[in-house]
């Protein structure tokens, strides 16, 4: 009897630090480094080849705005904390505008949706509406949580250098956009 009553504590202290290990997985916000670094690549190809429809009805290719710094911030019309940053990428496009970054706002709803929420939450950056595309575009970018908002910071070459899971703010973009726009910057100059 004494043996099963060790075999059931090993047992329960297995679960629990299984369970224990699953969890503090999913707090970390950022994906693994050799994660990032084996797909950069291929994330980078997938990324600039892919377009979607603006609110007028014209397909935008994402590599029109190769050589700026990217902010492309996938959201959705029913997600509250998306609408709470969009007043702030707002503030940031307009204060960022003339240094060489483009925020972009990818909603993962179809184009009728995103249209008429944009009518009552106008931003002053481009949005696009992807649907199931844009969160298959999230996902192969890093969000395999399908956690929205999900915000992918882009440098002037194409290349991811940050993912961000949930709401952002203007702090915290700054704190990754403002390097690289020093580094862009610089090399325009040459």
């Amino acid at each position: 009897m004494q043996s099963y009553g060790r075999l059931l504590i090993v047992l329960v202290l297995s679960v629990l630090s299984g369970w224990f290990l699953f969890h503090k997985t999913l707090e970390t916000n950022e994906p693994d480094a050799k994660k990032v670094a084996s797909t950069t690549s291929v994330d980078k190809n997938v990324l600039m080849n892919a377009s979607f429809t603006d609110i007028n009805g014209q397909q935008q290719a994402i590599k029109q705005w190769r050589g700026k710094v990217i902010v492309l911030n996938f959201w959705a019309t029913w997600c509250p904390p998306c609408r709470e940053e969009m007043p702030e990428l707002s503030a940031m496009q307009e204060q960022y505008n003339n240094k060489n970054l483009i925020i972009i706002g990818l909603s993962t709803d179809d184009l009728d949706k995103t249209k008429d929420f944009i009518k009552t939450a106008p931003v002053n950056y481009p949005i696009l509406a992807g649907d199931m595309e844009a969160m298959n575009l999230a996902e192969t970018l890093g969000n395999n949580r399908g956690i929205l908002p999900y915000t992918v910071i882009v440098d002037a070459n194409g290349t991811i250098v940050k993912t961000f899971f949930g709401r952002v703010n203007q702090q915290l973009l700054e704190k990754t956009i403002i390097p690289l726009l020093h580094v862009s910057s610089s090399k325009e100059k040459q």
